[in-house]
């Protein structure tokens, strides 16, 4: 068992690069704990929502990977918990939200576990010291009750042997290049043992795809990949010193005639750019096809449950718009089956005869309908009252639900957005990888990086690149690109061009080409003797002209032709 641990921030990044299908064969978010959301993006932010809001904590984040010794072999999903349950215990993280990521990388599986530090009963972040002797602590443990061998570096012959660490920027170059740091360092060191003088050198560090520069140090390479190492540092001789690299170099190359450092990047990007614009064309886009149909299956299973969630929502919202009707419609209803009921009663209860006559008479009547009229009114106004606050109510259950509904579409509209940088993320790598490999290519048969042809001006000026894109330019495919891009009459007349060029071709006479080959021979063969020769042997029919005879005539035309400037003059 092999943990490696570090406090993050970052939380987005740290959910991209978790989520990343192209550089895994296989991801599963097995467990997300403390979180509303049940993804890495929207638990990440909701525990850095708690950081900025509760404290003043930059790196809220835990995170820790557990990679199996590949000597021991694989682990349970029992044991990988049971070893996440020790560490959470040593480091003092019981209880706090936590996310369990599985991933298969190169058929290696492997644990990834990012705790939020955020204690938000307290709020304040959980401190962790001395995490990693803790781990160590875990691990050992976790081992001998497992019945599992220890890593290297986990025994007690830990202190024997002091293990060389590689730095970042040198992984980076081990990336980029493909070579390690010590080979990187053997093959700079024969170039400077077997190399008898400058010129030789340098021109041994193009041939391995080196610049010599000039920077904080007189004398810097940056190699063809724009990574940058002091030349000192890359021969690996103890004997030899800064001095001597100066003194060998500076008769023929001394440091103000370099290029600098930022203007050999430039040249060697000019330089790798024609190459990878070549790879690039010839590249036939499968692997950048198939992770498109991979990405787009992935994200129709999001815009899926989005469009289900709209028509969902369309159905909460018409069902609530239909319920909101018939509560309305039914009050009204009660209204108007009140005033009916009234006006029935009223009728039934109407005096008649001499007791409606005696009512005009004394103006009973005119008192008994003002009181009805403010009865009715007096009931109006309660129904009218009460039909507000049931609009009121109902508006606030719409508007309840809308925010809901408003809040389903953000969640969606996130994970969409974290589907977006995980796209990008594999995108990147997909190009990463591409051009790897095409580096891998370019230098198969060769230990070293591709050669920089460069070209040193007289007078010591500096270095520059030859104009090596249009060496990459595919004639062919540019005269496809051509003719596609024609009109359907230019194509015709080009065509029909062609065809009487080719017919008139072979229609045509053949050239003739008889030559006397004995007798251009035989001048050719007289040319070449001497004047003794030429007067004792060979043909006697006719004076022969001998390379003296030539001489004499050409000094005779020489005088001539004096002789006539002289006249015009």
């Amino acid at each position: 068992m092999i943990p490696k641990a570090s406090q993050r921030g970052g939380g987005r990044d740290l959910a991209t690069h978790l989520l990343n299908e192209f550089d895994n064969e296989y991801v599963e978010v097995a467990e997300v704990r403390g979180a509303i959301a049940d993804d890495l993006h929207g638990a990440f932010a909701e525990w850095e929502v708690l950081a900025v809001n509760l404290t003043r904590c930059r790196n809220y984040l835990y995170s820790m990977s557990v990679n199996p010794d590949p000597e021991g072999g694989p682990l349970a999903r029992e044991q990988y918990l049971d070893y996440v349950r020790r560490a959470e215990k040593a480091l003092g993280l019981e209880g706090q939200p936590r996310a369990v990521i599985f991933h298969i990388k190169e058929g290696r599986e492997h644990c990834h576990v990012v705790w939020s530090r955020i204690d938000a009963r307290q709020e304040k972040a959980v401190h962790i010291a001395f995490d990693r002797e803790k781990l160590l602590m875990v691990t050992r443990e976790f081992a001998r009750e497992h019945g599992l061998s220890l890593p290297g570096g986990y025994g007690p012959d830990r202190f024997d042997k002091r293990r060389e660490k590689v730095s970042l920027y040198d992984r980076a170059q081990e990336r980029a290049t493909g070579l390690t740091k010590e080979e990187r360092k053997l093959m700079v060191t024969q170039a400077w043992q077997q190399s008898d003088s400058p010129r030789a050198f340098v021109r041994a560090l193009e041939e391995m795809g080196y610049v010599l520069a000039t920077g904080d140090r007189p004398y810097v390479l940056v190699d063809i990949y724009g990574g940058m190492n002091a030349l000192t540092r890359l021969i690996d001789d103890r004997s030899v010193k800064t001095k001597d690299v100066r003194a060998f170099l500076e008769k023929e190359f001394p440091p103000e005639s370099l290029p600098s450092v930022d203007e050999a990047k430039a040249l060697v990007a000019e330089h790798r750019k024609a190459r990878e614009q070549f790879a690039k064309a010839r590249d036939d886009g499968r692997q950048k096809e198939q992770l498109a149909r991979a990405q787009a299956a992935r994200r129709e299973q999001v815009l899926t449950e989005q469009a289900a969630m709209k028509e969902r929502q369309r159905q909460e919202m018409e069902a609530l718009s239909r319920a909101q009707l018939a509560v309305r419609q039914q009050m009204r209803a009660e209204f108007r089956a009140e005033m009916a009921r009234v006006r029935q009663q009223r009728d039934d209860a109407r005096p008649t005869g001499l007791a409606a006559f005696l009512g005009r008479v004394t103006g009973m009547n005119l008192v008994i309908a003002r009181v009805q009229r403010y009865r009715d009114a007096k009931r109006y106004l309660a129904f009218r009252e009460r039909k507000q606050d049931v609009a009121h109510s109902q508006m606030v259950e719409r508007v309840a639900l809308k925010h809901r509904h408003d809040l389903q579409g953000v969640e969606v509209a996130r994970k969409l957005k974290g589907l977006d940088a995980v796209d990008a993320r594999e995108r990147k790598a997909l190009e990463e990888k591409r051009v790897r490999e095409q580096r891998i290519i370019e230098r198969s048969g060769h230990q070293h990086m591709p050669a920089i042809s460069l070209e040193m001006k007289p007078g010591r000026r500096r270095a520059s690149v030859r104009k090596a894109q249009n060496r990459y330019q595919d004639a062919l495919r540019e005269r496809e690109e051509r003719q596609k891009a024609e009109a359907p009459e230019q194509r015709e007349e080009r065509v029909l061009r062609e065809e009487m060029e080719r017919a008139e071709a072979m229609l045509a006479p053949p050239v003739e080409t008889d030559i006397a080959l004995r007798a251009e021979f035989t001048n050719a063969a007289d040319d070449g003797r001497s004047d003794e020769e030429s007067s004792s042997g060979g043909d006697d029919s006719g004076p022969r002209i001998t390379r003296a005879t030539r001489s004499s005539e050409r000094g005779q035309d020489r005088s001539r032709r004096r002789g006539d400037f002289d006249r015009e003059r």
